[in-house]
């Protein structure tokens, strides 16, 4: 669930006078967060050093600190970049009130699948890493909590909502189902990954409603 690689404060310093890598036509702070995302989610970030990312994106140690601060941060914003396209999709969808809730639902659930399955990279694997319970990552938990409770207004506004009108442990533990099933897909996706994304997420939202008990209008 994901914001854009590129963007955010730069370190104090003089960074390399290249800012557009030619290999690839990406900056070097995108370069840095896509090596980091290929070698956290291949190799583990445990395993994973600083040097080892600056030498994938091409460049130096030392520059890398032009960027980033350190694993930590690398790992902050790919953490907050699989939920901030999805967070900005259901406020829209939230303030949609002409759709029935259920159709909204549904968008945002296969939204979320592709986007946690549309990349090159597995980064839904790194919500599991036991760092992702530190202080530095707060703001990435927010997040997540923001989009969860949108999927919580959203199946509350739906005809399981009226049936279950007063249950709020009932619909509480439906929308941890859904949620759940939508945060999992990655994990079925990497089983066979050569599946079409877009049948795959269209295939899960049609799972999650009917999880939920959801009628799909």
């Amino acid at each position: 669930m994901s914001g854009g690689l590129a963007g955010g404060p730069k370190r104090v310093g003089r960074p390399r006078a290249d800012q557009e890598r030619p290999e690839s036509g990406r900056p070097p702070r995108e370069e840095l967060l896509c090596a980091a995302a290929e070698l956290f989610t291949v190799r583990g970030y445990a395993a994973t050093t600083t040097r080892a990312v600056a030498e994938r994106a091409g460049m130096r140690q030392a520059t890398m600190y032009h960027y980033f601060g350190g694993k930590e941060e690398l790992l902050a914003e790919l953490l907050e970049s699989t939920v901030a396209p999805s967070l900005v999709l259901a406020r829209q969808l939230l303030a949609d009130g002409k759709r029935p809730a259920a159709r909204r639902l549904w968008e945002l659930c296969r939204s979320d699948v592709l986007q946690l399955c549309g990349g090159p990279y597995n980064l839904g694997a790194l919500y599991l890493l036991p760092e992702v319970a530190g202080s530095r990552f707060s703001q990435f938990r927010r997040m997540r909590e923001e989009l969860r409770e949108a999927y919580r207004t959203l199946l509350d506004a739906t005809s399981v909502g009226e049936e279950l009108a007063g249950d709020k442990a009932g619909l509480d533990l439906r929308n941890d189902l859904v949620f759940g099933l939508i945060e999992g897909v990655m994990l079925i996706h990497r089983s066979d990954p050569e599946r079409p994304v877009t049948v795959f997420a269209a295939a899960t939202a049609d799972a999650a409603l009917r999880i939920a008990g959801v009628r799909h209008e």
